[in-house]
């Protein structure tokens, strides 16, 4: 049994530290181009997607509370839906979804990188950058679960910094009001067509990586009680921070701006306020915050591969489950499949980035994610309809509602031009875990 390292305010700044802190900077050019320059339309599409993390969180936590078996999302299936399910969720996550996750972010460290010392910006250089910043994460979290989960909390408050500065500078130093009110003809010029509905790609990026920290879960202490209250707290922080940055940014440096330099807007709100000495440090503070952000799925990610061993889910299960001896008891071989997969993804979006491919690897994925979520909802449904589920807020409203949410966020993702690509790589990985699972379903269990 694996010892329990990590207390609530782990759990709480694992998830608002995975969310918060990559996505909402280099996101937010996109966003305004999706929604025709309208920071209002921008506002009601951010809270249309934070719906559904947050209900979908209060649901998710619904099942945590009854298991703290290890394997996150994977046990959830295996306990509420079943073991054919949970295999090819499992196959989602360990060789799509988390180590797309872990190459896109590393590779954004690698953009603000190069940013502060000056080097000029090429998809190589970048993608290098990030080779290193995953080697060096995914050593620390391997050495040492209590050394991550220190990292994770202190990158979690110094990420706030840049957010919280440029938010309440933008409030007071720009002119939120003037620029809400000459907003109103770019809302009724973007919203004449279906296309800012793609904005909730990248939101759904932005607000994404919540569902990492259920592979902690069973390292949590008192998780039945601790996981539900990270579970719920932390998305409600997410929320009002993000607002509150896309609007002090938006007031500050005006969307046009924001549209035409891109990554790079952050670097420029920080050099009107406090000169180029002043943005260097904001630049700093932004780069742990990604940083951050990559260290949180490093740390959900290397043990995936073992929760899914450990039920005889994939090949190799027998090295893949053994944990090492000592205090750490790491599981070595699966954060090594771990690392080796992040770096696959990452060559594969240094190969597509190259190519100016729009978007990057993780976008679909995420999306896609979100139907996997709602057999969970209907899961909850279920235990409601048992009566194990007290209450028909608890048991019905609110997974209903986070259902709403994943097929709007599914929505908005059907008008990505690389969607239907991206769509059938999903299916086909979904498709061999359960195949895995008819052939080997002696073997699992």
């Amino acid at each position: 049994m694996q010892k329990r390292h990590y207390g609530l305010l782990t759990a709480i700044t694992m998830i608002t530290g995975i969310v918060i802190g990559s996505g909402i900077f280099f996101k937010a050019d996109d966003i305004l181009v999706y929604t025709g320059g309208s920071t209002i339309l921008g506002i009601i599409v951010f809270c249309i997607a934070a719906f559904a993390i947050i209900f979908g969180s209060l649901t998710i936590s619904q099942l945590a509370m009854r298991t703290d078996r290890p394997g996150g999302i994977v046990t959830y299936a295996e306990d509420f839906v079943g073991m054919g399910a949970a295999c090819a969720f499992g196959w989602f996550q360990v060789l799509l979804y988390l180590p797309a996750l872990c190459a896109v972010v590393s590779w954004v460290t690698g953009i603000y990188i190069c940013q502060l010392f000056g080097w000029e910006g090429t998809v190589f250089k970048f993608t290098i950058v990030g080779f290193f910043v995953l080697v060096f994460l995914f050593v620390v979290n391997t050495l040492s679960a209590r050394l991550g989960g220190i990292f994770q909390n202190a990158t979690m408050f110094i990420k706030l910094i840049p957010l919280l500065l440029i938010a309440v500078l933008g409030l007071v130093f720009g002119n939120p009001g003037g620029m809400m009110a000459a907003d109103a003809e770019a809302f009724k010029e973007a919203t004449r067509t279906a296309g800012w509905m793609t904005a909730f790609a990248p939101i759904a990026f932005s607000l994404d990586g919540w569902i990492v920290s259920t592979s902690i879960g069973h390292e949590i202490k008192n998780s039945k009680r601790n996981f539900p209250i990270a579970l719920t707290v932390a998305p409600l922080v997410i929320l009002v921070v993000y607002l509150l940055y896309f609007v002090g940014i938006s007031s500050l440096v005006g969307t046009e701006t924001i549209m035409a330099e891109g990554n790079d807007s952050v670097f420029l709100a920080s050099t009107r306020i406090f000169g180029d000495f002043g943005a260097k440090m904001i630049l700093i503070f932004v780069i742990v915050s990604v940083i951050g952000t990559v260290n949180g799925l490093v740390l959900g990610f290397i043990r995936m591969p073992y929760s899914l061993a450990i039920r005889g889910m994939i090949p190799g299960s027998k090295k893949m489950k053994k944990l090492e001896t000592g205090v750490n008891a790491m599981p070595l071989n699966s954060a090594i499949t771990a690392f080796l997969l992040s770096l696959f993804w990452l060559v594969i979006n240094y190969i597509t980035q190259s190519m100016g491919m729009k978007g990057d690897v993780s976008e679909i994925a995420i999306c896609i994610s979100y139907l996997i979520y709602v057999v969970l909802y209907v899961a909850v449904i279920r235990l409601a309809r048992k009566r194990e589920i007290k209450g028909v807020f608890k048991g019905y409203i609110i997974p209903c509602l986070a259902i709403v949410g994943s097929f709007i966020i599914l929505t908005g993702s059907i008008t990505h031009p690389l969607f239907p690509y991206y769509v059938l790589i999903c299916l086909a990985v979904l498709a061999a875990g359960a195949l895995y699972y008819r052939k080997n379903r002696e073997s699992i269990h």
